[in-house]
């Protein structure tokens, strides 16, 4: 009697190997922000060999996690309706980039350090223009301060957003309601200003 063989299961494409490596880099590295190489490999189910396969070493995964979130972020961005007054605008895109970068923190932690943070500025490019463009318009409107140049205000709120995606504590049911009144706050919004303004954003 013969039988016939099962039909093997096919390979995966190696693009979703390489989707299944970076959840499993995220994940380990959440747990511990110093693992090695071969700790990711085993949370992939892979052996180092075929990590190598897709990532040349530890770095060169980081920056494909860190492009991935980036990725990812402006594509939120893109979907955030910024009209209204530019306050407002600036509100709900701070809002919709916060849940993001509360789903992957320490992801995001990583992309924003002080050894990525010239390569993530400039894939971050769309969303540094959106920045931009709605803070430019509030100068026009007069709903932004206009005390110094609109790029130095960008680049201002830029880094109020970095210091509080890497140092809040993203749980926190409040964290969000901080991170656009800081915000806010540099573009030159009074705290009740700011109160009213995230109000708006969130109806």
């Amino acid at each position: 009697m013969t039988t016939t063989a099962s039909p093997r299961r096919p390979r995966k494409d190696a693009a979703a190997n390489r989707a299944d490596i970076l959840a499993a880099a995220a994940a380990t590295i959440a747990r511990d922000p110093h693992a090695p190489i071969d700790a990711i490999a085993r949370a992939a189910g892979l052996s180092r060999r075929a990590l190598y396969g897709h990532f040349d070493d530890r770095d060169t995964l980081l920056r494909a996690m860190i492009l991935g979130g980036a990725e990812r972020f402006n594509a939120l961005a893109g979907d955030v309706d910024d009209s209204g007054p530019a306050p407002v605008a600036l509100a709900r895109l701070a809002l919709a980039l916060w849940d993001g970068a509360a789903d992957v923190q320490f992801a995001a932690t990583v992309a924003l350090d002080d050894s990525h943070i010239e390569e993530t500025a400039a894939v971050l490019t769309p969303v540094r223009r959106r920045v931009l463009a709605i803070v430019t318009r509030g100068r026009d409107e007069g709903t932004i301060r206009t005390d110094m140049p609109a790029a130095t205000v960008a680049r201002l709120i830029e880094e109020a957003a970095r210091t509080v995606i890497t140092r809040l504590d993203t749980a926190r049911p409040e964290a969000a309601s901080v991170a656009v009144r800081a915000i806010l706050g540099v573009a030159g919004l009074g705290w009740r200003e700011a109160d009213e303004v995230l109000e708006g954003a969130r109806a």
